[in-house]
């Protein structure tokens, strides 16, 4: 396996096939990724370690998407493939077979994930403290006075830092345990190594998707403004279904990142 080098518009393009890749079969992805939010949903009831299995969840998720990405990128466009079966069928066994095929290094790397995120979190709350204590009131509203505090400012800032490299460490890493067979510990540190040497395109995929957010999150809340004036309930139901095809799409991305990063010996 080799490390690559791309160019910083690269990250562009990542967000670009990201797009067109969802757009072929939207309905596939969006099932897909509340799929495993169900699954997520229902662990985090678990008793006492129900959080923990949860955020465990989150590498297995990833790599779900990433391999039905893969398989979509590599299909012709249409509802069904060459031989006749559903595009949505042949997603959905790609992504389940691509977690099942690598299910003991999926629980390490869930393992070790929710390890580094409870460190950072308890690294930021020794430094600053928790920022959502007495943020929100009796009746889960925030606080104006305290969300718009330079200690509540600073606590968020603080928890995003010590998570970034949490994040890259993680980026590539359920990818690289299933399609290069790469040791759990190890495919944390090709990533990080990767994303950091590739830290112009990681940066612009960024920003371009921090755009596409934004743009999308503008267009929802017109569209639930106008929704909730004739129901409430279904202006909420666009705010937070939109949030979940943004989340899908930009998971489908992750998989042009990867493809690009790493190379077969």
């Amino acid at each position: 396996m080799k490390l690559l080098l791309v160019a910083p518009r690269t990250g562009a393009q990542w967000v670009r096939e990201g797009l067109q890749t969802f757009r072929r079969a939207p309905m596939a992805f969006f099932s897909l990724f509340m799929l495993f939010m169900s699954a997520i949903a229902l662990l985090s009831r678990v008793p006492v370690i129900g959080g923990a299995l949860a955020v465990a969840l989150a590498p297995a998720s990833t790599l779900a998407l990433m391999a039905a990405a893969e398989q979509a990128s590599c299909l012709p466009p249409g509802r069904v493939t060459p031989d006749g079966r559903p595009v949505t069928a042949v997603l959905f066994m790609s992504a389940l077979g691509a977690v099942r095929s690598r299910v003991r290094p999926l629980v390490a790397l869930g393992a070790l994930y929710g390890i580094a995120v409870t460190l950072a979190g308890l690294l930021a709350s020794a430094i600053a403290g928790d920022p959502m204590a007495g943020a929100f009131d009796a009746q889960g509203a925030p606080k104006p006075e305290v969300i718009q505090s330079g200690a509540f400012q600073f606590a968020m800032l603080l928890r995003m830092a010590l998570y970034l490299p949490v994040a890259l460490a993680f980026w590539h890493a359920p990818a690289l345990v299933h399609w290069h067979a790469v040791p759990p510990v190890k495919s944390l540190f090709f990533s990080l190594v990767t994303c950091v040497r590739n830290f112009g395109a990681m940066a612009v995929y960024g920003l371009v998707w921090f755009a596409v957010v934004l743009a999308g999150s503008i267009v929802l809340s017109l569209v639930a403004s106008v929704a909730m004036a004739a129901a409430g309930s279904v202006g909420v139901a666009v705010l937070v279904g939109g949030s979940f095809v943004l989340t899908a799409m930009f998971l489908t991305s992750t998989w042009f990142s990867f493809r690009d990063c790493f190379q077969a010996d």
